[in-house]
């Protein structure tokens, strides 16, 4: 199979994307803007959906080597810490659903992807300050003009190029900017030995409050602790570029947005050395198949389906997107003879499987904001939910047991 497929964006999506191509003896060139690779983010959750696609592309020793696992997650309330749900994790994870429920930092997670792609040089050529400027498909190709005005010409076109994607702009066309959501995030890391004593265990705990929310949980194998405190407000009028991690977070902006946190949430927040902060971003759930792929061109991850962190799936709907190209090409799907691969209507399996479950997960990623950050009656309502449904409300049977097997399509 000589085809080769130019893969914008060198996170972990466009990692994942590159790495499912050359399982399946395609060829890739992946074109990161950046010039170098960088620690960039924080703590990311992987479900046992996406924990089942690394094992099956032989992951899983690079993955215990950085990732944590907890044994549960427990729910508390942000002004008078009382718990308010549970979840077993752990063992009982892998007894519900046969895959591990894990915990890592973003770039440990990016490492191991790229670490696995440059294992097959002969199919994946990574290269780094290579900013796309325009792209543009035709009957027998694509053809990408970067930034410097060289070309560069393959068979398809994947989109992994994050929440202001350049491919989406091309596939799609003019389409609003996307939109600020009213929350920001306060991101940090601490060593475990510095958590606060009754904070310490192996689990992800989540503090519910009105109008905002805290989550912390173990990473590098238990000897960090990743903590993300979201809170409803915007940027200072100094702050002007949104799409950056690198705003600067003021310790006393976030005490203030807390209010009256009980003492262990506030003694863990004031333990944490240095805060970024990152206004979240987003776009309405997908509407059609469209919007993941047309003829040789398709979207992947947030470039497709940009999502609110409240469901902890971001990176695992694109690894799943991944993976699903990577099977349809495994099986056979989209021959046409001995031209190979009829780019077009793989990219229509693709989409046709893919973008409901997507859709799906932003819808519920919005309504959780809703529900972490309640206020009054439905504060209550969500309370006494849990308390009476239990780890039935927490789970999520139809998300873990996947990546679903690929659909034919439409």
């Amino acid at each position: 199979m000589n085809h080769k497929v130019i893969v914008a964006g060198g996170g972990i999506g466009g990692l994942a994307c590159a790495l499912a191509l050359a399982r399946a003896g395609v060829r890739a060139v992946v074109l990161e803007q950046a010039d170098e690779f960088n620690e960039v983010g924080a703590g990311l959750q992987l479900g046992p959906n996406a924990v089942r696609v690394l094992a099956e592309w032989g992951l899983m020793d690079a993955l215990h080597a950085c990732a944590a696992y907890p044994e549960a997650l427990r729910v508390r309330d942000a002004h008078s810490a009382k718990s308010l749900g549970h979840l077993r994790l752990g063992a009982m994870c892998l007894a519900r659903h046969q895959q591990h429920y894990a915990t890592l930092h973003r770039a440990d997670l990016h490492s191991l992807l790229l670490s696995a792609v440059r294992r097959r040089p002969e199919l994946v050529q990574v290269r780094m300050g290579a900013p796309l400027a325009s792209c543009e498909a035709h009957a027998s190709g694509v053809r990408v003009t970067l930034a410097s005005g060289e070309a560069v010409a393959g068979d398809a076109l994947m989109g992994c190029d994050g929440l202001w994607s350049r491919v989406r702009a091309h596939m799609l066309g003019a389409q609003p900017a996307p939109a600020a959501t009213g929350h920001l995030a306060y991101r940090g890391m601490l060593r475990t030995d510095q958590l606060p004593g009754p904070l310490r265990g192996n689990h992800v705990t989540a503090w519910l409050g009105p109008r905002l929310h805290v989550v912390h949980y173990p990473v590098k194998q238990g000897d960090w602790i990743n903590v993300v405190a979201v809170v409803e407000g915007s940027l200072r009028a100094s702050d002007t570029d949104a799409t950056t991690w690198t705003h600067e977070a003021r310790a006393a902006d976030l005490r203030q947005a807390m209010g009256p946190a009980c003492d262990d949430l506030l003694t863990l927040l004031e333990t944490v050395p240095d805060w970024t902060l990152w206004p979240l971003h987003d776009r309405a759930p997908m509407q059609s198949a469209s919007e993941q792929a047309q003829g040789r061109v398709a979207l992947l991850g947030d470039a497709a389906h940009p999502m609110r962190p409240y469901l902890a799936q971001g990176a695992a709907m694109a690894i799943e997107d991944a993976w699903t190209i990577g099977r349809l090409l495994a099986d056979g799907h989209a021959k046409a003879g001995e031209r190979g691969v009829d780019w077009s209507t793989l990219f229509a399996h693709y989409a046709a499987t893919r973008w409901q479950r997507n859709a799906r997960v932003q819808r519920i990623s919005r309504r959780n904001g809703t529900v972490f950050h309640a206020q009054g009656a439905l504060r209550w309502a969500r309370d006494r939910a849990m308390e009476l449904l239990g780890e039935r409300l927490l789970d999520n049977t139809w998300l873990y047991d996947g990546p679903p097997e690929p659909e034919a399509a439409p």
